[in-house]
């Protein structure tokens, strides 16, 4: 069977993003896009949330992902009786120095995985809410700051459940993106097979940048040029999915941040100095699909966001860009 080919042109891409995207594609076949996109999330000082069955490579790809970038890895594997504290961290008492010392939690990492985020408490899904928003973890009364870069990947399996706890609104709107991965195409299953022969490509991954040249590329993509026109369409774009009548509650402001840090780094990515329409475009239903909440009778009529916001692309114009804000 031919062998897929994953390492793709990289002569557009900012280089260094360039090197990142080829180790983590020792590992992730065929799914250069999502990369990215996780990229993109990590980048922007946000977080994803990966909505997938078992077995697509979940955790292989944040843990390649942290490799690549020299992060510390954690992962938390949330089940029904995990407790606030089994994430934060606890307070104990030391006999021998009469007094509490704080013991971190495994969240007090730079790249984390929250496993099947749904199959835990309310109670204990709340207890990320301060480290997705703030950076920082409050235990026994005290704020401990996390380390940067910190972001967290969490997963949930969209097909099973029975004994999960779905998110909260308020949780959901703290992840920057829904992801996906998908299964791979019969040619990219096979190269997979190919890859694990002998040992786990996952050894094969390494840094490709330092955590410090990461946080100075955070700070880069702010640089990015955002021209007026385009932050108007964000907002029209992000205005119009409170308005239907298919919708109970639309977009926040906090939607119209994340379009606008989203579109900034995928552009950084792309190795442009500034943000396009298209770059918008592609990014909406990702940032936006999963803050936007159907009426009961839209839902049961079979409607969904995903045609809202096609619709809605197709209606709002878009700007055309004069030829200086594209230097």
């Amino acid at each position: 069977m031919k062998q897929v080919q994953t390492i793709q042109s990289e002569d557009h891409l900012q280089p260094r993003i360039a090197e990142v995207i080829k180790q983590v594609e020792r590992v992730m076949v065929g799914k250069r896009e999502t990369i990215q996109l996780c990229l993109v999330a990590l980048l922007c000082r946000g977080h994803v949330l990966l909505e997938d069955v078992p077995g697509v490579g979940k955790t292989m790809l944040v843990k390649a992902l942290a490799k690549s970038v020299g992060c510390r890895f954690r992962r938390i594997q949330f089940t029904p009786d995990l407790l606030p504290s089994d994430v934060t961290g606890f307070s104990i008492y030391n006999q021998k120095t009469h007094q509490f010392e704080f013991r971190p939690g495994p969240v007090m990492s730079h790249v984390v995985l929250a496993d099947e985020i749904n199959r835990t408490s309310p109670k204990t899904q709340s207890a990320l809410l301060e480290a997705l928003e703030e950076g920082s973890v409050t235990v026994d009364g005290d704020t401990y700051e996390l380390e940067q870069p910190f972001f967290v990947m969490a997963t949930q399996n969209p097909i099973e459940y029975e004994g999960t706890f779905p998110l909260p609104e308020a949780q959901l709107d703290r992840f920057l993106l829904k992801l996906s991965l998908g299964y791979p195409s019969a040619v990219e299953e096979a190269e997979v097979l190919a890859r694990i022969r002998h040992y786990h490509p996952i050894e094969d991954v390494t840094e490709a940048i330092s955590r410090k040249e990461l946080l100075e590329l955070q700070r880069d993509v702010r640089q990015v040029h955002v021209d007026d026109s385009v932050a108007d369409y964000i907002v029209e774009v992000v205005q119009a999915t409170r308005t239907p009548d298919e919708v109970y509650l639309g977009a926040s402001p906090r939607g119209s941040i994340a379009l606008f840090r989203t579109a900034q780094a995928w552009a950084f990515i792309q190795g442009r100095t500034y943000v396009i329409p298209d770059d918008v475009k592609k990014l909406t239903p990702l940032t936006l699909g999963h803050r936007i909440i159907l009426n009961s009778e839209a839902r049961l009529s079979g409607f969904h966001v995903e045609g809202l916001l096609k619709r809605i692309l197709s209606r709002v114009p878009v700007p055309v860009l004069p030829q200086e804000s594209k230097g």
